[in-house]
């Protein structure tokens, strides 16, 4: 896929604004001021992947990125991880633009893609040693306390193909918070595995990123999954990805019995209607 930069938007592209929460200004950790990015299609069309996204995320937050297959969550990620780069607006973390990949920022992917001659340890301590930051018994004793940190401590010496897929992907975590990210990124982690595991490793999750004080920006197309998480749901529209809601969930943490609690199916009602206003307001267009 061919990134073009784009410095004129279609003219009949709608763009919903999102007002400046109170206080923005002073704790805007990464920011997105309409934020585009467009590509060259097979037929060389320019295809607008996502539509002038603004979004400001404070230091700890834990924020998803709700919407349907194919709207753009994924691209906006890649931008932030500086895999990918905009074609319009202003991308920030700390208020410096984000032009690369950087080691404050760590990619959790769907696929845990663990490397299958190393045992747990040593896939956990790769990170470090490839960054050159920690190698030896500093970078032994820095993967130990996080495989304690996800559970998996007495599997230290086992290989990937002897995990489940839910312990895998805890060894995937461990991995990224290996090189002390700021910034965890995280692009539908537990779609691979059973609902019994995900809800377990959503728990988790919430736990860890406590523990450890990172900010999240999590990607899911299930809406349970990101009222259960996030402090804030970011409702996607159809491609062209547009922000078209923000949802503040206002459940308590730790949020183990969360889904038993007649506030959490409000918020999925809630969420749900917005996704399907979006749907249909996007087929009479």
């Amino acid at each position: 896929m061919r990134i073009v930069q784009v410095s004129v938007l279609p003219e009949n592209a709608n763009v919903t604004r999102l007002a400046p929460r109170p206080g923005q200004e002073a704790s805007d950790y990464l920011q997105a001021r309409a934020v585009s990015v467009a590509y060259a299609g097979s037929g060389g069309d320019i295809v607008l992947a996502i539509d002038r996204i603004d979004l400001s995320i404070a230091r700890g937050e834990f924020v998803c990125l709700l919407g349907p297959s194919g709207c753009g969550k994924t691209t906006f990620l890649n931008a932030v991880a500086g895999f990918l780069p905009i074609s319009a607006g202003e991308l920030t973390l700390k208020h410096g633009p984000i032009e690369r990949p950087g080691p404050d920022r760590a990619m959790v992917f769907q696929q845990p893609a663990l490397l299958p001659w190393r045992d747990v340890l040593h896939n956990v301590t790769y990170g470090l040693e490839m960054s050159g930051r920690m190698r030896g018994r500093d970078a032994v004793a820095r993967a130990t306390s996080l495989l304690e940190l996800v559970g998996l401590a007495d599997f230290a010496r086992s290989f990937p193909h002897q995990l489940s897929g839910g312990m895998q992907q805890r060894v995937n975590l461990a991995r990224a918070l290996a090189v002390e990210p700021e910034l965890l990124l995280l692009d539908e982690p537990f779609a691979s595995v059973d609902a019994q595991t995900r809800e377990a490793l959503q728990v988790e999750l919430l736990a860890i990123c406590q523990r450890a004080q990172v900010t999240a920006l999590f990607v899911t197309h299930d809406i349970g999954e990101a009222v259960f998480l996030a402090d804030r749901v970011c409702i996607f529209s159809r491609r062209p990805g547009r922000i078209v809601r923000e949802v503040r969930v206002q459940l308590p943490k730790p949020r183990d019995e969360a889904r038993l609690k007649p506030e959490f199916l409000a918020y999925v009602r809630d969420v749900a209607g917005v996704l399907g206003s979006a749907a249909a307001a996007q087929n009479q267009a």
